[in-house]
């Protein structure tokens, strides 16, 4: 694991076994990494979730909703955080299921140390990029925000493939037009080619007007 991922990354473990907590917790903080535990799902619900790199371990049997019952819950509320599912009862239904809905691992009590630390770096490093990617995004919208609605226009015809010309004849503008818009907007974009605009384009969902 990097120093990044040790430096600002939490886990949090929910499992209703003091001892399974104990020992998760020793594991990730002799590694550097920040443990929160808890003893169900509904505690881990009631703390206040820091906004950095984080991933959850979570036991599949517990008290009150099950494990794959709090995955569901948290994909409802779009709170979207890796899981890795550990269980003493594992079975194949069970596995299928928490992978389709995203899991990014399922281990089996007992389950060696180096599995959980391996399966914990791949999910941090997935919620970091995850987040990295909506801040860019976040970023673009409010630049996007700062468009024309003709140049919007522009974009998402650009962005669909068209030539100036194509775009000119399209929307009623002169070809000279469409190409003061275009540099207007690759300008406020921070776009450095026409690739890199559509690039944009496509992560902020810009598309071409229908008819």
């Amino acid at each position: 694991m990097t120093e990044a991922v040790e430096s600002e990354a939490i886990v949090f473990v929910v499992d209703d076994d003091p001892s399974m907590r104990k020992a998760l917790s020793n594991l990730f903080r002799s590694v550097g990494l920040r443990a929160e535990v808890f003893g169900s799902a509904r505690e881990l619900l009631e703390s206040e979730l820091p906004e950095v790199a984080s991933c959850l371990v979570l036991d599949i049997r517990l008290p009150g909703p099950s494990g794959l019952d709090f995955q569901a819950e948290l994909a409802k509320a779009n709170i979207q955080i890796p899981i890795i599912f550990m269980t003493g009862h594992g079975d194949i239904p069970m596995t299928v299921k928490a992978m389709k809905a995203g899991a990014v691992d399922f281990l089996t009590k007992p389950f060696r140390d180096q599995d959980m630390l391996d399966a914990v770096a791949i999910a941090i490093e997935r919620d970091r990029t995850r987040r990295k990617d909506e801040k860019i995004v976040a970023e673009l919208r409010a630049v996007f925000e700062t468009l024309t609605a003709r140049e919007r226009d522009v974009l998402a015809l650009v962005a669909s493939g068209l030539m100036n010309k194509q775009i000119a004849a399209e929307i009623g503008l002169a070809e000279i037009t469409v190409k003061i818009h275009r540099g207007h907007i690759m300008r406020k974009m921070g776009a450095k080619s026409l690739a890199d605009l559509v690039r944009m384009a496509e992560m902020l969902g810009v598309r071409r007007p229908k008819p």
